[in-house]
């Protein structure tokens, strides 16, 4: 099957299950989980004027630095193939973007970088909101740049915009709903976290070959992680998820590198709701960490969560 008719096959699959209410136990689907796996698009500005060549690596995951002007933010998510089965590692995702004042760095290196998805496909960086700035006699909305390149493919370059942004409807790209720069999949929510930071979570969708592990639109009829809680959090993680048929079941957690850190289950279930907590060794640093729920050996989902003291 091409990746075109399986990405439909996998799409229709998700809205049958939707229709029917295959939502064990009344739980709600994550719409960006269980709907999204569109080919990320272009944006129509390209690259823009305000790119600078050789940007350093991200040190700890801080685009920004902590004296940076502004609302804290984190962005994060995987980089996957065209239909979502296979998680990028090794993709460079470069990133850039405007200050508190919608002005660029266009001296030094400052709200520029870049980071590599891990093995598992995760990218993850915090920053600060960028400002707005005039475009002609329009606004642009807030936005942050991207190029990723994934290992031995084309790069591709885009924007990533933000749900409410008044400034969306008069954008010339960031309008876009249709064709080769539609933003449509590009515009996020954003939430706020137990710190007070906007959190968003963006999954970038390429023409790439990577790591088998399944895809998150067909867990309606397989499992589900409901909550990790409490996020942030320190030495107790508490996670309920669900089993929706009987099967050989494994919750991990993985670091901001992708390595193992944690094994919470590996064994036989039957079908229902169950619990598990993890409390990490003392030894363990704060930071970025992703618990991955697996079903016969299919990752179907996996939930962000972070460590701070």
């Amino acid at each position: 099957m091409q990746n075109k008719d399986r990405r439909q096959f996998i799409k229709n699959t998700s809205l049958a299950a939707l229709s029917l209410g295959f939502l064990p136990f009344g739980s709600k689907a994550n719409t960006q989980e269980t709907m999204a796996c569109e080919e990320t698009t272009q944006d129509y500005y390209g690259v823009g004027p305000f790119y600078s060549e050789n940007p350093p690596d991200i040190s700890d995951g801080q685009l920004a630095k902590e004296s940076e002007e502004g609302t804290r933010m984190i962005i994060s998510g995987r980089v996957m193939n065209l239909d979502c089965t296979e998680a990028i590692p090794n993709a460079i995702v470069d990133i850039w973007h405007a200050d508190h004042n919608g002005d660029y760095d266009n001296v030094g290196y400052n709200l520029r970088g870049k980071v590599k998805t891990n093995s598992q496909g995760f990218y993850s960086f915090e920053t600060i909101k960028p400002g707005k700035y005039l475009n002609g006699a329009e606004y642009r909305p807030s936005h942050i740049h991207f190029k990723i390149t994934p290992p031995g493919k084309d790069t591709l370059v885009t924007q990533l915009y933000f749900k409410g942004d008044t400034s969306i409807a008069n954008d010339a790209a960031a309008s876009i709903t249709s064709g080769t720069f539609n933003a449509t999949h590009r515009i996020i929510e954003l939430t706020t976290n137990n710190d007070g930071k906007l959190e968003g979570t963006w999954d970038i969708v390429l023409d790439a070959e990577g790591k088998n592990i399944g895809t998150n639109d067909l867990y309606l009829d397989k499992g589900i992680i409901y909550t990790a809680s409490p996020n942030p959090f320190s030495e107790r993680l508490e996670i309920k998820y669900g089993v929706f048929l009987d099967a050989v079941v494994g919750l991990d957690i993985y670091d901001i590198q992708g390595r193992l850190v944690a094994n919470l289950e590996s064994r036989e279930l039957k079908a229902q709701k169950y619990e598990a907590v993890w409390e990490p060794e003392p030894g363990l640093p704060d930071g970025n960490y992703f618990v991955a729920l697996k079903v016969n050996d299919l990752q179907v989902q996996y939930k962000k969560v972070v460590r701070k003291h």
